[in-house]
């Protein structure tokens, strides 16, 4: 019995060295990847390097600036290190030009005829459909179909400042880290760990489909050779969040980065998370065997009380220490869950998780549906993103199963490949389709805790490259 417990703790330790080797790799790999990428729209040169279209003012950054700006985020170096009167001076001038560019609005003084403005409530009514005749996640897609069609209704005045509803409820929370921080405070409360904390090898399924992330990065450099297309560094950096398909974080990141671009990461962001159940089974199926989906996993072991009350405050304190950044999404993470799992304060878990979450959707959906006007959607650089999005989020998926059975040449108790596709942080869309994908190919084969392991980390992991690129672009 203590050989079979060492055993077990060297997999643990193992499962934990292997991730951390990943996740560097995948960093340094895509960092020299926007610190060095050509392009023939480039404008200038600067030390051998080529600056991508439109990142003339942003300050390049090499592998060593990487980390040189990761370490001054950390919470560990802020403790320590006392702002001097020119740091305090060049951060509030920061600010100040970061508040001014938000303040510009690209759709500004544009309106588009009224054909567009039909098509794009033609558009409404099918994502209606397909969440209301589909049934492809219809708590999103429903209000977001709505909030389409709504906005787009001339002369009907839904999305116009100041006082169109669509307008309030998208500056009340969307267009800011409001709504994104709830809905994490209503998925911690609603998520379990327990799969995470039984099974922590799986956490590598969720750190490879971060690679959706990362590849991200490449294409948005690609799509600048199209005529009309411009992105720069740190709209780039926002797009790429859209592979993890994780809305919420999508919308925080690009409010920090990009805030001109919001409207669209989010429709696209959301869209996707909403079409999970028709785009990751085709990938998943192409990718594996018949035999390797009906490959079925030991039950996972039970996780204590205590286990799943010290795994948030510890996650939150790490994530403290060494990338505060990503801590508004991962303290509202943590505080949910651990509200969820303390047990003494019931009534407020079941709010965030019932009320507070279904309010917070609705409204969040409303708003995301309000921006899908033609001004916006209907350009080269939307279609660019949305077109981007998608690949990213296959990328995303197909990274997390090859993980999988990567994993299986060196394990003698095997995984199924299927659950790899839930390394994405669509929770718990992503563990159900992976469940559901299971079940067709054996009735008795359930998956579904076994996917939420990878689902959660994804979440984690998504939310973790969002404070890297916060961190290294940030202002």
């Amino acid at each position: 019995m203590e050989t079979q417990l060492n055993n077990k703790k060297d997999e643990k330790a193992k499962s934990v060295k292997i991730t951390c080797i990943i996740c560097a790799l995948a960093l340094a790999l895509s960092f020299i990847g926007c610190g060095t990428g050509d392009n023939s729209s480039s404008v200038g040169k600067s030390s051998g390097q080529t600056i991508v279209k439109g990142s003339e003012n942003i300050k390049p950054i090499s592998v060593k600036g990487f980390f040189s700006n990761i370490g001054k985020n950390t919470g560990i170096y802020k403790i320590i290190h006392t702002e001097t009167a020119e740091e305090i001076a060049q951060a509030e001038a920061e600010e100040a030009a970061f508040e001014a560019e938000k303040a510009k609005d690209p759709f500004a003084g544009k309106k588009a005829p009224g054909w567009q403005s039909f098509f794009m409530m033609m558009i409404g009514f099918l994502i209606v459909y397909l969440g209301a005749g589909r049934g492809f996640e219809p708590l999103l897609l429903i209000p977001i179909g709505f909030g389409t069609i709504l906005v787009n209704i001339p002369g009907a005045g839904m999305g116009n400042g100041p006082d169109g509803m669509l307008h309030i409820i998208y500056k009340a929370g969307v267009g800011n880290e409001f709504f994104p921080m709830l809905i994490f405070m209503g998925i911690g409360a609603m998520t379990d760990f327990g799969p995470l904390i039984a099974n922590p090898k799986v956490a590598l399924l969720g750190g490879a489909a971060q690679f959706g992330v990362f590849a991200t990065l490449f294409g948005v450099a690609l799509l600048n050779f199209i005529p009309g297309i411009d992105y720069n560094m740190k709209q780039a950096c926002a797009i790429a969040i859209i592979g993890g398909a994780d809305g919420p974080t999508s919308i925080y990141v690009s409010g920090k980065l990009a805030p001109e671009m919001m409207a669209v990461i989010a429709v696209a962001a959301y869209s996707y998370m909403a079409l999970v159940p028709m785009i990751q089974p085709p990938i998943m199926k192409a990718l594996t065997t018949k035999k390797e989906r009906q490959i079925k996993m030991s039950q996972l072991r039970p996780v204590s009380k205590a286990e799943k009350i010290l795994f948030p405050m510890v996650l939150l304190v790490i994530t403290a220490l060494l990338l505060p950044p990503a801590a508004p999404l991962i303290g509202m993470l943590a505080f949910g869950n651990f509200v969820k799992n303390c047990g003494v304060v019931e009534r407020i878990s079941k709010t965030m998780e019932n009320e507070l979450m279904n309010i917070v959707s609705i409204l969040l959906s409303l708003g995301v549906g309000s921006q899908m006007t033609p001004e916006k959607i209907m350009n080269a650089n939307s279609l660019g993103i949305i077109v981007l999005g998608l690949v990213a989020f296959c990328v995303a998926t197909a990274t997390g199963v090859l993980m999988a059975k990567l994993m299986n040449l060196f394990l003698k108790e095997k995984i199924n490949p299927l659950i790899g596709s839930a390394g994405v942080s669509a929770v718990p869309m992503a563990a159900r389709v992976a469940n559901k994908v299971g079940m067709a190919e054996d009735p008795t084969n359930f998956l579904l805790m076994h996917a939420m392991g990878p689902n959660v980390s994804g979440v984690i992991g998504t939310a973790i490259a969002a404070g890297v690129f916060i961190a290294t672009y940030g202002h």
